[in-house]
């Protein structure tokens, strides 16, 4: 399944939002719609979903207009929008049978749930009576229950502790691996490091940068190593174009990149090196530089 929006524009009033904005997310993979505060990621999210309708382009399945009524779209929102004085098992059954579910199906489909997320025991209370993090557990149930092909995880891992989070990231795994659309909309940028094989930047409502993330990043100059060893000391005074970084590796600059196997060849047969490799920029790096106001 390849899930696309193309040419999307949208205005509010005077207000134009979206301007061309086009981008494509795979089936059995993750994809990642990063992009400051205001940039136009949420309101791509609900044209997406058909909260509201572009004005002009198309989101299309396999190259077909969308149609709602066949495909299935789990949504957990960053802002949480459950009801915290109403009963969990009650709320989560409300909220299957709005997207289609027999009762009984879904109660079903619930309860599996809470049993994967640890929740079993929260099921006849209130959410209020909930943490912060096992809130959220219960709101990515209702994004989950229905059994979507489309899975968007506006801000996830907000507000979990390391073991719930944990958590998540298994629960994500198993939603890629069945062949659903994972889309993330995060400002953490290491979640989506980790998961996304392709990304779009927005910046004033416009993509910046898209593709693969890989190819993303080997697109930009390789002309640097960073080398971890223990005799760093020595290894920065033989190469006097070199720093170290917060984790005590040592960052060699290259004066080009046809040296790079020469000097790998020569520190490794030189020092007792633990790993070399070529540095390459991190997504926070990249996301800094294309979401800028004057991008």
């Amino acid at each position: 399944m390849i899930l696309e929006l193309k040419n999307i524009e949208k205005s509010f009033g005077q207000n134009k939002v979206l301007c061309d904005v086009s981008f494509k997310a795979e089936g059995g993979k993750a994809f990642g719609l990063l992009g400051r505060n205001g940039a136009g990621k949420t309101t791509s999210i609900r044209i997406l979903m058909g909260v509201f309708p572009a004005n002009s382009g198309e989101v299309l399945i396999d190259g077909n207009p969308i149609d709602y009524n066949k495909v299935g779209i789990g949504y957990l929102p960053e802002e949480r929008g459950l009801y915290p004085k109403k009963i969990i098992i009650d709320q989560l059954t409300y909220f299957a049978e709005l997207k289609g579910m027999e009762h009984r199906e879904a109660v079903k489909a619930i309860d599996y749930w809470l049993g994967r997320l640890g929740m079993t025991e929260y099921r006849n209370k209130k959410l209020d009576t909930l943490s912060k993090g096992n809130q959220q557990k219960i709101q990515l149930i209702t994004a989950l229950a229905h059994d979507p092909d489309i899975v968007i995880l506006d801000e996830p891992f907000s507000g979990l502790d390391p073991v719930n989070a944990m958590l998540l990231k298994n629960v994500v795994k198993e939603q890629i691996s069945k062949g659903k659309i994972v889309l993330f909309s995060s400002h953490q940028m290491s979640y989506i490091e980790e998961f996304c094989d392709s990304i779009a930047i927005l910046n004033n409502g416009k993509v910046v940068l898209q593709g693969d993330l890989c190819n993303i990043k080997r697109d930009y100059p390789r002309d640097r190593l960073v080398v971890r060893c223990e005799n760093k000391q020595s290894v920065m005074k033989d190469f006097k174009n070199s720093s170290l970084t917060e984790k005590g590796d040592v960052i060699i600059k290259l004066a080009s990149v046809d040296e790079k196997k020469a000097v790998m060849n020569y520190l490794t047969e030189k020092y007792d090196i633990d790993s070399i490799k070529v540095l390459e920029p991190s997504l926070n790096d990249i996301f800094v530089e294309y979401a800028k106001e004057d991008k």
